[in-house]
């Protein structure tokens, strides 16, 4: 007895290449052997799928119906295999994911140190930049799988979204600035001290910064005579005593535990940004990028 789903492949091809001779070259098969895949199908359900003359065959007005039929169900039967593999299989292979500069400078290397010993045989290609990224398919290659961003996400996306934990943020300067131009009393004083501001575009040179103290709240418009797109720059340049930089908590910590920098407005309060894991999910997800979704989640959770 003929699989019914081989014989519905068969038939397909055969609509596809217009006769069994064209199908049977394409499928490795004897025409005789195409013959009885369509013959089986026609008995099955009890109706000609095709027109034959014997040159070419053409479709019937169920043979119409069916075929649709077929691509629909075989692509079902896809699915379901590749759903299966990707439960039941092995994280593997390269997975491509983009993570913002500092994060990825700072915090994101003992995570990847965590993952690569948990799952080996995923090889990570990390891209760290700070402009926005969206996971992306060129056909139907993923060539960025994963993405960490810090911000509220577009509400647009397309893409799942999963909230992880607060970037956290203060506000420091060496000693050497604190004593040449003293330190701020209020989030308004910052207007008249030298702000090292992060800006993704170089035609901006004023921004806003946040504070929070108890209820109140308060932004303050910022300027400095430098601003950078790189914040590992902007850092520098705060620890030779050019200026207030805001930046996050975790990567200041040492900076500040040594007391090459100081807090400064330590009564006020910075608030925190969000961050978020943007992946593509759906039946055909792999088990690299479930793996690493998993693994995001539990070391930065919300």
């Amino acid at each position: 007895m003929l699989d019914r789903l081989t014989s519905m492949k068969v038939f397909i091809r055969v609509v596809e290449t217009g006769s069994f001779a064209a199908a049977a070259q394409h499928l490795n098969l004897s025409p005789q052997m195409v013959a009885k895949h369509v013959e089986a199908l026609e008995r099955l359900i009890g109706g000609r799928l095709l027109h034959r003359t014997t040159r070419r065959q053409s479709l019937t007005e169920i043979g119409r119906l069916y075929c649709e039929q077929c691509h629909l169900v075989l692509k079902a039967v896809e699915r379901a295999d590749t759903l299966a593999a990707n439960t039941l299989g092995e994280p593997r292979g390269t997975l491509a994911v983009s993570v913002p500069v500092t994060f990825g400078r700072i915090m994101f290397p003992m995570f990847l140190h965590d993952f690569r010993k948990k799952f080996p045989k995923v090889r990570l290609q990390i891209s760290l930049t700070d402009h926005l990224v969206h996971p992306t398919l060129d056909g139907h290659e993923a060539v960025i799988e994963a993405v960490i961003r810090i911000g509220e996400p577009d509400p647009d996306l397309t893409v799942v979204s999963r909230l992880l934990a607060t970037y956290s943020l203060t506000v420091c300067a060496a000693p050497a600035y604190l004593e040449k131009f003293g330190a701020p009393d209020s989030p308004e004083d910052l207007a008249r001290h030298q702000c090292l501001v992060y800006e993704h575009s170089a035609h901006s040179v004023r921004t806003a910064w946040h504070f929070i103290r108890k209820t109140c709240t308060r932004s303050v418009m910022v300027s400095g005579t430098v601003t950078s797109n790189d914040w590992g720059f902007l850092l520098a340049l705060a620890l030779s005593g050019e200026g207030i930089v805001l930046g996050s908590e975790q990567a200041l910590k040492p900076e500040l535990e040594s007391g090459r920098l100081v807090s400064v407005l330590s009564q006020w309060r910075v608030p925190g940004r969000p961050m978020h894991l943007l992946y593509n999910a759906g039946p055909a997800m792999t088990p690299k990028l479930r793996s690493f979704v998993t693994e995001v989640q539990n070391a930065f959770p919300p």
